[in-house]
């Protein structure tokens, strides 16, 4: 199934008390190498993140009475997910005293590792900045962000990017337009398992934007690996059998970050056998911004 394609949204009139269906996009780590780890536990991690055309939506309704209240349009969901937690942080950060109805509609899986949390609780904090009326920008929300989780300063960064550090670390970087089928088997991973698995590859030599860009002319997965995907697979082995699927198309899969979802470029014309009833799959292009870019400084 293709996903819905993104065109960017311009901000919407001051005084708007409902901003309906925002886009929240998903991403895909392109390599993941692990440096090492700091002394607080985080990892340090070199990435170049991609977003997607395959996207969560969420509505935001203008409340008087401070109340953050959150609709489970999709069910499964914790009622005290990160747009809940995105928002009472930023009534907190500026001491608003307005609330917001949230009502998000999922359509990318958690546990995948494309980011669907992290991107539905920044375009949460891009809204409310302009529901709100707060005029915070990108670097104040950015700093917010981070306190929320390592993946959302990124999407509040507003096109793909060079990642380093514990993820806090952000140089903007072009990519090449590319069409990629995304496989997502039914069986999820949960990040802090992966992380703190004793065997994990934690001492990749430092690269370099230029390293990237030399073997990213050979394809899109030609440069680097993803270093959590031999524990990833250990622990999910719905993992593997996605790959070896893949491979089985002539396509070379990668696993995306830190959760069950794997990728692949898909040459143009290239027909995909109906994949196994269980699993999800999308084919969806790399998008160059964020459709919400515009709305913040």
């Amino acid at each position: 199934m293709e996903g819905r394609a993104l065109t960017p949204l311009p901000p919407p009139p001051r005084h708007a008390t409902t901003l309906a269906d925002l886009p929240a996009p998903a991403k895909i780590n392109l390599f993941l190498h692990v440096l090492g780890r700091r002394d607080d536990g985080y990892h340090l991690l070199q990435s170049v993140f991609g977003l997607i055309d395959w996207h969560d939506r969420l509505t935001l309704s203008l409340r008087n009475d401070g109340v953050v209240a959150h609709t489970q349009a999709t069910p499964g969901l914790p009622a005290d997910d990160l747009c809940v937690r995105a928002a009472r942080a930023l009534q907190q950060a500026t001491d608003c005293r307005l609330g917001a109805h949230i009502t998000l509609h999922k359509a990318v899986p958690m546990q995948a590792g494309l980011g669907g949390g992290s991107s539905d609780a920044a375009t949460c904090l891009l809204g409310l900045n302009r529901l709100w009326q707060l005029g915070l920008t990108r670097a104040e929300l950015q700093t917010l962000a981070a306190t929320l989780g390592a993946d959302v300063p990124f999407f509040l960064f507003g096109q793909s990017a060079w990642v380093e550090g514990v993820g806090e670390r952000l140089q903007p970087i072009s990519l090449p337009a590319q069409t990629l089928v995304v496989v997502k088997p039914p069986t999820g991973v949960a990040t802090a398992a992966v992380f703190a698995h004793p065997e994990l590859e934690r001492a990749t030599p430092s690269a370099t934007m230029r390293d990237f860009a030399a073997g990213v002319t050979q394809g899109l997965t030609a440069f680097g690996r993803n270093d959590l995907q031999g524990i990833a697979q250990r622990l999910c082995p719905d993992i593997a059998h996605a790959l070896h699927w893949l491979h089985d198309q002539g396509l070379k899969g990668r696993l995306s970050g830190s959760g069950s979802a794997v990728f692949a470029p898909l040459p143009v014309g290239h027909a995909l056998p109906k994949p196994p009833a269980t699993w999800l799959v999308r084919t969806t292009q790399l998008v160059a911004t964020h459709p919400l870019a515009e709305w913040v400084d």
